[in-house]
């Protein structure tokens, strides 16, 4: 990407045919000047009327990027429209890269604004009549879908309008494909409250999914509605485990495992479905089995936590039980080394771990809680950009 949109002075000029048009693509820029300069760069490859495409950002996640879109494609259409560097055509596209896992009518809102820029010279575009007419022509409301891109926003700063190479972010994505028990993207997002954001979006996607004549196409705010209720149950609760588990708190700990824990599968299952049945009625089957196997692997993984974590509990109880009888059976005597050694209550506990060769540790652990984690991406925050294989484990097969 550097090297096409950072690029200096053409070097093929004069090496390509003389038939050939050109389409720049670039969906990353949210300054008119640099779409602008871009298009005067191609005319100097020998291109006189080259074309201009611009995206609507459905690739590597659940839901359009709406926002980010609007910016990109209001800044493509400014270039492109003006009288005297301007050009004829242009083009709007949308990917399914990473998986396809997006509801490709998320991307309508998109195409309908860069719909819009065609019709008129003006810069700007009248937003009142575009979701007025966004309602009527697609039966949903614009608003809501607009709002739908929250999953992946987590900040409610503005786009910046700058020069640089930008990137929506799929933070829906890489939280619910994050192996769950591992965790290791969660220095990302320690310092966000994210239960309380994919909660709120939960709670107005619901309410935007009840049926209204006017709106019937808003059923498919479906998808980023279960989306947000699998992440106000995810975002945080291992850390939540982690610290009940280190504060020797079972009970909490049983509590968060049999009751969000239980909740967070139940919720993936619903999603999971849903997606299924997105999928088969909107594409062919083909590619379904690559998504569906990462929902196989987290519903996997969430049962193993789930597995082991009761074990554990389970485990611990019987050995601190083992430990008070123990205690309770020790023959004290006044003076004696047996009243000195025997103190906690650990006089038992202690003869078995010397039994057994130096570095093992009885007691039954989850090393999964006592790791310690760092951001990989220090000043980043959740501006990330990442695809399934990143997140879903931080172990590299080979």
């Amino acid at each position: 990407l550097a090297g096409y949109y950072d690029g200096g002075t053409p070097q093929l000029a004069d090496t390509l045919p003389p038939d050939i048009d050109l389409v720049y693509w670039d969906y990353y820029h949210t300054s008119s000047s640099s779409y602008a300069s871009k298009i005067e760069q191609h005319r100097e490859l020998g291109c006189a009327n080259p074309w201009v495409a611009c995206g609507a950002w459905t690739w590597n996640r659940f839901w359009c990027a709406l926002p980010f879109s609007f910016a990109t494609i209001q800044a493509s259409c400014q270039a492109s429209k003006r009288k005297d560097h301007g050009v004829k055509n242009m083009m709007i596209t949308i990917w399914g890269d990473e998986g396809h896992e997006c509801d490709m009518f998320s991307a309508l809102p998109a195409m309908y604004y860069f719909a819009d820029h065609g019709y008129t010279l003006e810069d700007e575009i009248d937003y009142d009549r575009l979701k007025k007419c966004f309602e009527g022509v697609c039966g949903a409301n614009f608003d809501d879908w607009v709002y739908a891109s929250k999953i992946d926003q987590v900040s409610d700063a503005d786009t910046t309008m700058t020069l640089k190479t930008h990137f929506a972010p799929n933070t829906s994505k890489y939280l619910l494909w994050e192996d769950p028990f591992l965790s290791h993207i969660s220095p990302q997002y320690a310092h966000l409250d994210l239960e309380t954001h994919y909660s709120e979006i939960a709670q107005k996607l619901s309410k935007a999914l009840e049926f209204k004549e006017e709106h019937p196409q808003n059923s498919h705010l479906r998808m980023a509605y279960l989306v947000a209720t699998v992440l106000s149950l995810k975002c945080h609760l291992h850390s939540r485990m982690a610290l009940a588990y280190q504060l020797g708190h079972r009970q909490e700990l049983f509590e968060l495992t049999e009751g969000r824990l239980v909740d967070l599968q139940v919720a993936v299952d619903q999603l999971w479905k849903y997606h299924r049945s997105l999928w088969h009625k909107t594409n062919k089957p083909f590619g379904w089995e690559v998504v569906e196997m990462r929902y196989g692997g987290l519903r996997t993984r969430l049962m193993t936590m789930r597995e082991r974590i009761l074990e554990y509990i389970e485990t611990s109880g019987a050995l601190q039980r083992q430990q008070q009888q123990e205690q309770h059976q020790v023959p004290l005597e006044v003076g004696s080394a047996a009243s000195v050694n025997s103190q906690s209550g650990l006089s038992g506990f202690m003869q078995r771990r010397r039994s057994l060769a130096d570095g093992e540790d009885p007691r039954p652990c989850i090393p999964e809680f006592e790791t310690i984690r760092e951001a990989m991406y220090e000043y980043a925050g959740c501006n990330l950009l990442m695809d399934y294989a990143r997140v879903s484990t931080p172990t590299r097969p080979g």
